[in-house]
């Protein structure tokens, strides 16, 4: 069985081929700037082929997955012979809202509900609608599945996800904490859980996906019972450009001196704060680090808050599951930053954790970063929320 895995944004589409019987990606690729100019990389990993990486016209999306299945169809850059042996396609969705506690396959009533949830998340949601009706335009009665980030932290019982604001807004509204990267946390934990030799649901463990947007989970026994990110992505960890956690007073009156409407602050809070909006330098780690390194007493006060607040969380997790087992560190910076590592990692002696520096110095792989000997066991685990949204599919529609 042959699965693509799509992730469509405003004016992108990443995808990825896989061959379910091994899990191997057979392809790989990255539309951008769709309704633009259009550009398109595709990279075949089986068969020696070619990789295609030019400018091509992409007017919408449909256009562009069009041109993805020309390419893995073809001669010179393909992987398969024909359409016909696409057998299903995962498409990831940001914000299933209460709607959606697990992965479904996609007909006119699940579009309809996705439609609902668009206000959960303006700036995510119509594009991955958008994604899927390409898909269902040109791929015609290929069955698909949509994959939710926000569907793992379902299982947070309410005194985790409720807002201590008047019960109406909840009841009417929706206003509650979601959630995000599920998908990110639900395969490093289950991938944990293998790497310890145990059960998953006998184990306690801090997530930690880090990197230009954060968030940390707490999984007890396979299912989340807490998260950092809340209503948005905004909150919970200081990230690359969002402000994360913050006193909506500070809101108020920013907004009041400097007559800014709500648009404008919210801009601010999504698109300039973070690391970027503390150091001053950038919203990348590796440049916070150099910028450090040569003296920058802002990009480092940025790297120490993005550390101790991990640190923070991850702490509050492990009170409230009354223990840890483990603690995993996955995504751009958990996955490549050594130092971010050690530094987050020194705050966690009271559980008994040390580093070990030699293994902490590795990177693209699953590893224990922790010494044998430590109460608390510390991994580093590459993502694959591609394999999650593949297996899923392969699941529903087999």
């Amino acid at each position: 069985m042959k699965i693509l895995v799509i992730n469509a944004g405003s004016s992108s589409l990443k995808y990825q081929l896989i061959d379910m019987e091994t899990e191997n990606v057979m392809a790989k690729g990255l539309c951008e700037r769709i309704g633009i100019d259009g550009h398109l990389k595709h990279t075949p990993l089986v068969g020696g082929k070619p990789v295609y990486n030019e400018d091509i016209a992409l007017p919408t999306h449909a256009e562009a997955i069009a041109a993805v299945i020309d390419k893995l169809t073809s001669a010179e850059y393909g992987v398969v012979a024909s359409m016909k042996e696409i057998d299903a396609v995962g498409h990831r969705v940001v914000h299933g809202g209460e709607k959606f506690a697990c992965s479904v396959k996609i007909d006119d009533e699940v579009m309809a509900a996705l439609e609902e949830c668009t206000p959960f998340a303006p700036l995510h949601n119509p594009a991955n609608i958008t994604g899927i009706n390409a898909c269902r335009e040109v791929m015609g009665d290929v069955p698909m599945v949509a994959v939710f980030d926000t569907a793992f932290h379902q299982t947070m019982p309410g005194k985790a996800f409720m807002y201590a604001v008047p019960y109406d807004y909840y009841k009417n509204d929706g206003i509650r904490r979601y959630g995000f990267h599920g998908t990110s946390h639900r395969y490093v934990s289950a991938r944990c859980a293998e790497l310890m030799g145990k059960p998953i649901e006998e184990l306690k463990i801090v997530s930690c996906h880090m990197g230009n947007g954060s968030s940390l989970a707490a999984i007890d026994g396979g299912k989340c019972v807490d998260t950092s990110m809340g209503f948005t992505p905004l909150v919970g960890l200081p990230m690359g450009t969002r402000c994360g956690d913050l006193d909506a007073g500070v809101i108020q009156f920013i907004m009041n001196k400097y007559g800014m409407n709500i648009d404008e602050m919210l801009a601010v809070l999504n698109k300039k704060s973070g690391v970027l909006g503390v150091s001053g330098v950038s919203s990348d780690f590796r440049d916070l680090d150099n910028a450090a390194a040569e003296g920058n007493e802002r990009a480092q006060l940025a790297l120490d808050m993005f550390h101790y607040w991990v640190a923070k969380v991850a702490g509050s997790y492990v009170a409230a599951m009354n223990g840890v087992d483990a603690i995993i560190f996955t995504a751009g910076v958990g996955e490549n930053s050594k130092s971010s590592r050690k530094a987050i990692a020194e705050y966690f002696g009271y559980l008994g954790v040390e580093i070990d520096d030699e293994a902490n110095s590795k990177r693209g792989e699953d590893i224990m970063i922790s010494t044998p000997d430590s109460k608390v066991k510390v991994f580093v685990i590459p993502t694959n929320e591609e394999l999650v949204i593949a297996r899923d599919t392969k699941a529903i529609c087999c």
